[in-house]
């Protein structure tokens, strides 16, 4: 498929400003490089009232609050549903790892269709399957019932987490994403810190099924907040998908004389001509109110494929560093937050309240790193552009995580030897919340950056975290009880800081090397255009 002249973000390189508004010059020249982010559009989101803002804000923060609680609310009520369920301890892993899958991987599908039927279509299906997934959950009688329902919940849970990030780029200029993001991703966080705490009430004041009737009851609320509420941020005209389609089609057409020919040959230019000529004026043309041609585009099965955008991604070398760094850090927080509710079970002989009071310390403290983190990141990323001249390229927003890795690897020794001694329960209380706020810090800026550094791409980039970030997840749990088994807490999570040293290299490389590599990507995607 052709790639259309699209420009990514302005890099220092290119020698352009990033603009504070949605106003971008026009031109008629046809070589322009269209700055995607900002092609003028009717009812364009960047200018809604902030209420409006607010609003959209609020709800994807609530559902992707309530899908983050559907990760794990299961987890105190699990050795009650072994025994209702006549289930083996695989079994029951099975339902955890077949979640974790899901999520992670099926974000693909569901940004592809969000690149071309909208957000809130996507939002409004994805609700319903999540509605479905709990309710059949809740009634479930067999173990492999409910293994396939935890699959279907996590299909319906997990469109929300693939492209409300891009919901937040398609409202917010790149200067404030920082602070949004940082707002905006402390509501998953709060969701696995609630987990176990509703999780464990639930299952001891009914049974283990009210975890996931109360899971229903929100997933109604999310579907009716999103149908009456939420109003679609996508548009067409700043879609990558449809610009290929449109530039597919004018190529496919008959060449066109030129006005010179035409006049040689003692003819006008025909009117199929002219509309074919301002047809390409307007793709090209860095600003365009409505591109006409758009209207008309009819998407190929090529165009809805979510694997060439996912290549796509990964063909980046900036990309893939950051998706690997993003993933493990994930990874981590997930084997910490099982690890930790075994150790503190077993060692320290607490029920499923208590474990998840303590587990709440590393949810608050993931909530602070994200809303403080995405603030300052932001706040960095200004005073770079100012020292800048104005000019802004998105390896600037990695900046703001360097702060956050001088103390990430240290707490988390300081975490592995106080379980490994035993130490008191409250300074496991700081060290996990230590634990959360340098490591959502670090998160949010290079979440951020994911967003900033694919314009025109930014559902697919998330979505291609989510896939490496899930599957991170499903290897770090697979291997987490072995290995602390083996280790001991004090061993298994020196191991993570290491991991964790290298995870930060990862970053510091992109930020130093990731602009020339962006660079020569756009220039090699043009190439092959």
């Amino acid at each position: 498929m052709a790639i259309p002249i699209v420009a990514n973000t302005p890099s220092v390189s290119e020698h352009k400003t990033l603009r504070q508004n949605s106003d971008v010059d026009a031109s008629t020249d046809a070589n322009d490089i269209i700055d995607i982010e900002h092609v003028t559009v009717n009812d364009d989101p960047r200018q809604w009232i902030r209420t409006r803002k607010t609003i959209t804000l609020c709800i994807v923060s609530l559902a992707t609050m309530v899908s983050a609680l559907a990760s794990n609310i299961q987890n105190p009520s699990n050795f009650l549903i072994q025994e209702d369920l006549h289930a083996t301890s695989s079994q029951i892993s099975w339902t955890l790892a077949a979640f974790q899958l899901v999520q992670g991987n099926f974000p693909l599908l569901w940004s592809a269709v969000s690149e071309i039927k909208g957000r809130k279509p996507v939002y409004l299906v994805a609700s319903v399957i999540f509605v479905i997934g709990n309710a059949a959950l809740a009634l479930s009688k067999t173990i492999e019932v409910m293994i396939g329902m935890r699959a279907l919940q996590a299909a319906g849970s997990c469109a929300v987490m693939a492209i409300s990030a891009a919901t937040l780029a398609d409202i917010y200029e790149p200067r404030e994403r920082g602070t949004m993001m940082g707002i905006f991703y402390a509501a998953p966080l709060l969701g696995p810190a609630l987990g176990p705490i509703l999780g464990g009430s639930l299952s001891q004041a009914f049974s283990w099924r009210a975890s996931f009737y109360f899971l229903l009851i929100c997933g109604g609320v999310v579907f009716l907040s999103f149908l009456i509420l939420f109003k679609d941020t996508y548009r067409r005209e700043r879609s990558l998908s449809y610009r290929s389609a449109l530039q597919r089609s004018l190529t496919s057409r008959e060449p066109v004389r030129s006005s010179s020919e035409s006049t040689i040959a003692g003819n006008e230019p025909s009117k199929d001509q002219t509309l074919v000529k301002d047809t390409e004026k307007q793709l090209y043309s860095s600003a365009v109110a409505s591109t006409p041609g758009l209207d008309n585009v009819r998407l190929s099965i090529r165009d809805i494929n979510p694997f060439p955008p996912y290549f796509r991604i990964l063909s980046r070398k900036n990309n893939v560093l950051i998706l690997i760094a993003n993933g493990l850090v994930f990874g981590f927080s997930y084997c910490l937050s099982y690890t930790c509710a075994r150790t503190l079970a077993n060692v320290y002989d607490y029920n499923a309240f208590s474990v998840g009071l303590v587990l709440l310390c590393l949810g608050l403290g993931s909530i602070a790193g994200s809303v403080i983190g995405g603030r300052w990141s932001d706040r960095v990323l200004a005073k770079m552009m100012e020292a800048n001249g104005g000019k802004w390229y998105a390896e600037m927003r990695l900046e703001s995580s360097t702060l956050a890795m001088l103390w990430l690897p240290p707490s988390v020794i300081g975490y592995a030897w106080v379980c490994e001694k035993q130490v008191n329960v409250a300074v496991i209380c700081i060290m996990l919340a230590l634990i959360g706020f340098t490591s959502i810090w670090m998160y949010t800026g290079t979440l951020a950056y994911l967003v900033d550094a694919n314009p025109g791409r930014s559902c697919t980039a998330v979505a291609t975290n989510s896939s490496f970030r899930g599957s991170l997840a499903f290897a770090s749990v697979m291997i987490a009880i072995p290995l602390q088994n083996a280790l001991g807490d004090g061993g298994l999570y020196t191991v993570w800081a290491g991991i964790l040293v290298v995870t930060e290299l990862l970053v510091i490389l992109v930020l130093r090397k990731g602009e020339s590599w962006r660079r020569e990507s756009e220039e090699r995607e043009l190439n092959t255009k």
